[in-house]
């Protein structure tokens, strides 16, 4: 499996969320706690959307490990952005090539993932021809997380994020029935369109991956009043990841099985997620 971080809210280098936390992604990349592999090193990708650009987001992918990327630690200490994704690979059967690498981007769209379809290979011809056919050119890589991503993409994303992941997940545990697949769907996902983020947590078996968000800031800023970092960002600050970033008291939620949640300009929203018929 593998495992990401999305951040939204005050603009900040990359490498404050990167590199500085004590359990910091790139830690993870090498002793990852809550992950099925302790090592993540399949490759990685960072994705992110400028203030003054927010329709195409940027991506910085390789096939090597994260802890030892030179150009990683580079743009890390350079690139500002408000909304980023980054993600560290582990992966699940597929080839460890730069177009398997997460994130995925679409237009203004951004996406990566965390789990597995269960036996794509049966399945992988049938979920391709549900696949609006304009789209297809588009996908790059063989892996089971860009196909989520487009069929997401073709049930409605630009229109309706949570109703179109829905309706994937639900062509995904239809298809995985027709093939004898008990729990076809493990699944963190995020996807961004560079204003708003959205996260989902949910599996087939009621079992999903770890995933948690931060506790809203004028929360923490009374929990700890030393912390500097704390002052330098907004209210509507987040972030949304696989593992905590560190051991601060009160500082992370576990979110809830079965659910989704959305970070953007006023107040946060968490939801019950439940797939639908596509």
């Amino acid at each position: 499996m593998c495992r990401w971080l999305a951040y939204s809210g005050t603009p900040l280098l990359l490498d404050t969320i990167l590199y500085r936390p004590t359990h910091s992604l790139i830690d993870q990349s090498l002793h990852s706690r809550l992950g099925v592999e302790t090592t993540n090193g399949d490759g990685f990708g960072v994705g992110w959307y400028s203030e003054e650009n927010i329709d195409t987001p940027a991506l910085l992918k390789d096939i090597g490990p994260a802890w030892n990327n030179r150009n990683l630690r580079e743009i890390a200490d350079h690139v500002r952005s408000p909304l980023f994704f980054a993600h560290i690979r582990a992966s699940t059967g597929t080839a460890v090539q730069q177009t398997n690498c997460h994130p995925f981007r679409h237009g203004r769209w951004m996406w990566m993932h965390n789990g597995a379809i269960a036996d794509f290979h049966l399945m992988r011809r049938d979920l391709s021809l549900l696949v609006d056919p304009g789209l297809y050119s588009d996908i790059e890589g063989t892996t089971d997380s860009e196909m989520m991503f487009y069929l997401a993409i073709t049930f409605g994303l630009d229109e309706d994020p949570p109703g179109a992941v829905a309706r994937m997940v639900g062509a995904v545990e239809r298809s995985g029935r027709d093939h004898g697949v008990e729990f076809p769907v493990q699944m963190t996902v995020a996807v961004s369109d560079g204003e708003r983020l959205w996260a989902f947590r949910y599996s087939s078996q009621g079992e999903s991956r770890s995933l948690f968000y931060s506790t809203r800031v004028d929360t923490l800023r009374e929990l700890h009043p030393d912390l500097a970092f704390l002052r330098g960002v907004s209210d509507e600050t987040r972030l949304i990841v696989s593992e905590p970033l560190g051991d601060l008291p009160g500082a992370w939620n576990e979110v809830p099985e079965s659910s989704y949640g959305v970070v953007g300009a006023g107040a946060d929203e968490l939801h019950r997620f439940v797939p639908e018929p596509a």
